[in-house]
């Protein structure tokens, strides 16, 4: 009898049985259609794939999804995939996390799973506020902020997200936003190729409690000339015409906007991307609009020895056959010394 192998799954494939409680309008929904779309043509086995999330509205993702999952606590997400990934490296872990979630309580937990460099895609939907919890300030809101935790106004300075994780040593950080559907599911998949910890930031809208945010440059009437979308080896050109972009402004370590054309502004005087270059990355994500576009796709990729790897190397070593030893050599060698009366 001939075999037959089975049809690959759908987007339909990774949803869950389990009824969607957000907020109708909530950009989760999108960044959720997204994922299911991006496991689908990743041909991801549901069966080796894990989600794990803290607390928040981002965490109830583990169970909208048709693969195994851990609904963990707040801020403790990043260390228990850690030790998912540890206890079977063949597992296929994603950490979802908000900005309050990944970044405050768990911004410790954060930090060192990008600096071990765990084999972990982790993703932060950053909606610059606490929504679980009715609509206190995050440690992303912006100066000035009001809500029922700042009546008056945030004095906080914000966090952001992607110089964090570049400041903790990730390898891999990227951005888009929820409504981009097409550039989302691209950057999903450039983080889920990468070996070693991957940090994309999700700029979410929440509807409710902080509705527009980020609509100086994700509204569809600003995008051409608010965001600069970066691709490894291409100029970094942005507007409607594609006839603005970034150069280093001349004697000095910093980036400014000009127009080709203009001011004697060349096409090769614009910068062309390098997502290895961390010094640059680290300039992209602080470009923040009038004056700039936000940078979106991969800011910086350069892969490094994963975590894992590097601990079964060891646990290999350490059972490795060795030679019969010798105790009483043992203690006599080295520095050894006759304690007098």
């Amino acid at each position: 009898m001939a075999e037959t192998s089975a049809p690959p799954l759908t987007a339909k494939d990774y949803a869950s049985d389990q009824e969607i409680r957000w907020c109708p309008g909530c950009g989760d929904y999108a960044i959720l259609k997204a994922f299911q779309r991006t496991m689908a043509e990743l041909g991801a086995r549901r069966e080796t794939t894990v989600f794990v999330s803290g607390i928040g509205c981002a965490s109830r993702f583990p169970y909208y999804m048709a693969t195994y999952g851990f609904h963990a606590i707040h801020g403790r997400a990043p260390a228990i995939a850690t030790g998912v990934k540890l206890a079977n490296p063949e597992l296929d872990v994603w950490v979802i996390m908000g900005d309050g979630d990944g970044l405050s309580i768990g911004g410790n937990h954060t930090l060192h799973a990008l600096r071990r460099n765990v084999n972990l895609q982790m993703v932060l939907f950053n909606n610059e506020i606490y929504g679980l919890t009715k609509g206190q300030y995050s440690p992303t809101s912006h100066r000035g902020t009001l809500s029922p935790s700042t009546p008056m106004g945030s004095v906080d300075n914000p966090v952001s997200a992607c110089a964090f994780a570049l400041g903790a040593g990730a390898r891999f950080v990227a951005r888009s936003i929820d409504t981009l559907q097409a550039h989302l599911a691209g950057v999903l998949k450039r983080a889920h190729a990468h070996r070693g910890a991957s940090f994309v930031e999700v700029f979410q809208n929440c509807v409710v409690f902080n509705d527009g945010v980020f609509d100086d440059f994700a509204a569809k009437s600003v995008a051409p000339d608010a965001q600069l979308h970066v691709e490894h080896g291409r100029p970094m050109l942005f507007g409607t015409e594609r006839s603005r972009g970034l150069r280093l402004r001349p004697g000095r370590l910093e980036l400014e906007a000009v127009t080709v054309g203009e001011d004697g502004v060349r096409p090769e005087d614009i910068l062309v991307h390098d997502e290895t270059n961390r010094v640059l990355a680290s300039m992209l994500v602080a470009l923040e609009p009038p004056a700039f576009p936000v940078a979106l796709g991969v800011l910086y990729c350069d892969p490094a020895p994963s975590y894992e790897d590097e601990v079964y190397a060891q646990v290999a070593a350490a059972g490795a056959p060795q030679a019969d030893g010798d105790l009483n050599a043992l203690l006599r060698q080295g520095r050894t010394w006759t304690v007098e009366a």
